[in-house]
């Protein structure tokens, strides 16, 4: 004979079931009377998980120290963490990492270029499994908690997810990307783009070098990782390679701090671009050539950077945006008149169409400030032209059924910034949870975020994993 389900069982589930139940357009007389009767929806036996709310304990302590301990492998001095690609103390940070799943019980395995997949199989192994993770890489004296907590933090949650004896049907598995931050070859997100596909970055990556001439192949070879050319398409993942993906993150802007709302569900991540630009002109003595003859390049950058900020107001939407995060002048002496400049412009949106409208726009501006300035301009090229990229409905309501769950305040919103997600939505349907930090700050020393918003991130990311797993 079956057993009775208790109120409170049914109570542990209405998280996994809720949407359902009220997209439903008829009801069955019973199931209305046993609703009624318990207080609780009722679903059939095969929709049931045994998680309650009181069962999902995070344990804050110890993901705490993790935190703190992996923000010690740092080539600056606390608070800051620097952690560049393939360096020393990213190697010893990528073991921390490894052998912090393999206590949680994940088979742990590389790729050619270091990605870490920690898998926790499920009953059908054969089925696509469910992904979620980050990045663990930092950029000079940013903060402990941008990716770490979609790296540690997703460890917990299958811990979290094994001491409430869940047991999965489709895989789960954490991923740590190599190198979300563009610090040392100036490419953002390397891994999660090759996981997607991208040749034109496998190709890219045969000639690029870092700042010190050390090639991409010199760098990772140093950190363990003796790859070749014909490796690099091996890190490739087709199309439906995952259920599903998500994955954990502080905001990086004040928006939930300021609300006071616990969880940020992400419905897009805003498309961003990079333009390189350089402008020639004719140096000089500061005091000896007088200005109605000079050809300055520099003004014509500082020119073409407030057009920068025109063009992105002139589009009329908030989320928009454009900055200039490099302005160089060669030969940068006081009292030299700059006959070369270096610009990169970072310009982002949701709106994709609306983005390369800005970017076509800024190319005028600079041909015009060329010709009106008598300079040259010797190059404007677009390093990179990504799309937007959306969450799955799917996992949204995922998300949303289960910060209600825990009654735990949320709101939909975009990302502005970019994250591995933008990638990996091209390898499979994608969400993203977010939690408040600090007054917004990111990519600072003072970034913070508190341990009981993590766990908060923690528990939704566990139980909507849970759920996509049962799917």
């Amino acid at each position: 004979m079956a057993p009775k389900l208790s109120q409170s069982f049914l109570l542990s589930v209405l998280v996994f079931f809720l949407s359902s139940i009220l997209a439903a357009t008829h009801e069955d007389p019973t199931r209305r009377t046993m609703e009624e009767f318990s207080g609780y929806p009722t679903v059939p036996l095969h929709s049931f998980l045994s998680l309650s709310p009181s069962s999902l304990f995070v344990d804050k302590e110890s993901l705490q120290r993790q935190i703190d301990e992996l923000s010690t492998f740092s080539d600056t001095p606390a608070p800051s963490v620097t952690r560049v690609l393939y360096s020393e103390k990213d190697v010893l940070a990528r073991r921390y990492i490894k052998n912090l799943m393999e206590q949680a019980g994940l088979s742990v395995r590389e790729d050619a270029v270091g990605n870490i997949f920690g898998r926790w199989s499920g009953s059908e192994p054969a089925l696509a499994a469910v992904a979620t993770g980050s990045h663990i890489d930092a950029i000079p004296y940013s903060g402990r908690y941008d990716g770490v907590v979609g790296v540690l933090g997703a460890i917990e949650a299958i811990n979290l997810l094994k001491r409430s004896g869940f047991q999965p049907k489709k895989s789960l598995e954490v991923i740590m990307f190599t190198s979300e931050e563009p610090t040392r070859f100036g490419i953002g997100c390397l891994g999660s783009r090759l996981l997607a596909g991208s040749e034109t970055l496998a190709n890219a990556l045969k000639e690029t070098v870092d700042g010190q001439n050390i090639s991409f192949f010199g760098a990772a070879k140093f950190a363990g990782y003796n790859i070749h050319e014909e490796h690099l398409s091996n890190v490739f993942l087709k199309k439906g390679s995952y259920f599903a993906f998500l994955e954990l993150h502080i905001e990086q802007g004040p928006i939930l701090e300021e609300e006071g709302v616990s969880i940020g569900i992400v419905t897009a991540i805003a498309a961003p671009a990079s333009v390189k630009v350089e402008f020639e002109g004719n140096g000089g003595h500061a005091g000896a050539v007088l200005m109605p003859t000079r050809n300055d390049a520099g003004l014509a950058a500082a020119e073409l950077a407030l057009a920068v900020e025109k063009h992105v107001l002139d589009s009329g939407s908030v989320d928009t945006v454009g900055t200039v995060g490099i302005l160089e002048l060669h030969p940068g002496a006081i009292n030299s008149i700059p006959s070369k400049s270096h610009l990169e412009i970072d310009t982002r949106d949701i709106d994709e169409k609306r983005r390369n409208s800005v970017i076509e726009k800024l190319h005028q501006s600079a041909i015009d400030i060329a010709k009106n300035r008598r300079v040259k301009l010797s190059e404007f090229k677009i390093i990179n032209q990504d799309p937007p990229a959306l969450s799955e409905k799917s996992i949204i309501n995922a998300m949303e059924v289960a910060a209600q769950h825990l009654n735990l305040s949320h709101k939909l919103m975009i990302s502005r910034a970019y994250h591995d997600s933008l990638f990996m939505a091209r390898i499979s349907p994608m969400g993203m949870i977010f939690i408040p930090c600090y007054k917004g700050f990111s990519h600072k020393p003072e970034e913070y975020a508190s341990i009981d918003d993590i766990a908060n991130g923690v528990k939704v990311l566990a139980l909507t994993l849970a759920n996509l797993s049962l799917d």
